[in-house]
């Protein structure tokens, strides 16, 4: 794993994200974006979709992300940066192509562009930035967000699990998929350096839990502590899948044991989104997590 020290440095060099960009205050998604690059030294050049990135990097003199982009429609980063990558391949194959997508330009808009290109092995790292809902259009529900969630879509809670993108990219046979954490960011630098190095040239799927503060209605000095308890309550479950074969990540492995779990309570205490759930919800939201776990831990055998 990378020391702290030199991921320090490397985002100093990098410098991918400048100072007093749009994002909204705690945004975790600015943290992701910084680790990511990081871990590409800006060699990269980013397709974005209508997301928080398309405010983020604003515009003109206003611009916020030091690395070029290219906007395109909803529903078509995954074949813009297909093309993309075909030409590069021609021009300069050591440039890589990185689609930066929000869950609802994946597991929604996007998903059919999406399968498209992991089904061709397209030469690209798509990174799926998931804030569990539509939060740049004012929190819509996405199939990203959790069940319970109140968003402005699902007033009463969302009815159903939350879609389990990273363990679909698995099962159509992505060489390489991970999900991540913008709180952890060792664990998210080493996976996204181990896509670019150690599998270029082939498609890449890598998942990265970003806690939204407007979205999520939490208080600014709680996101980290938000985050963290997505893993720690067994919710988020960081893994790396190799040609299928699942490995839990460091930062989650003790959690396999549903009794070293914090209690799921603790992580919906500080979202507004889950405010006045009732116990049955709760109870079935324990439920999603654990048939995710258990579904995940055959992929390990």
């Amino acid at each position: 794993m990378v020391k702290l020290k030199v991921l320090i440095e490397k985002e100093k060099l990098a410098k991918a994200v400048k100072k007093g960009n749009l994002a909204c205050p705690g945004c975790n998604l600015n943290l992701a974006f910084r680790h990511a690059m990081a871990a590409l030294e800006n060699n990269a050049i980013i397709v974005v979709p209508a997301c928080c990135t398309s405010v983020i990097q604003g515009f003109g003199h206003g611009y916020g992300l030091n690395i070029p982009i290219f906007n395109c429609a909803f529903a078509s980063s995954a074949a813009v940066a297909s093309g993309m990558a075909r030409m590069m391949k021609r021009r300069d194959p050591n440039v890589n192509i990185v689609v930066w997508a929000g869950d609802g330009g994946t597991a929604d808009i996007g998903f059919a562009t999406l399968s498209g290109a992991a089904e061709r092995d397209e030469d690209i790292i798509y990174v799926m930035y998931d804030n569990e809902g539509y939060q740049n259009t004012g929190a819509q529900k996405s199939g990203s967000t959790p069940r319970g969630a109140k968003t402005t879509t699902t007033v009463t809670g969302k009815r159903s699990p939350k879609k389990s993108v990273a363990k679909m990219m698995v099962a159509q046979g992505v060489p390489y998929v991970a999900t991540a954490s913008a709180v952890y960011p060792l664990d998210l630098y080493d996976k996204i350096y181990r896509a670019a190095h150690e599998f270029k040239g082939h498609f890449r799927f890598i998942q990265i839990h970003t806690p939204c503060p407007p979205g999520w209605q939490v208080q600014t000095q709680d996101v980290v502590k938000v985050g963290k308890l997505s893993v720690e309550t067994g919710y988020w479950i960081l893994y790396e899948a190799v040609h299928g074969k699942v490995t839990i990540s460091s930062k989650s492995r003790r959690y396999q044991d549903p009794a070293k779990r914090a209690p799921i309570e603790e992580w919906m205490k500080y979202q507004g989104r889950f405010k006045n759930i009732t116990p049955e919800l709760v109870k079935q939201l324990e439920e999603d997590i654990q048939f995710e776990w258990e579904e995940i831990l055959k992929l390990t055998q």
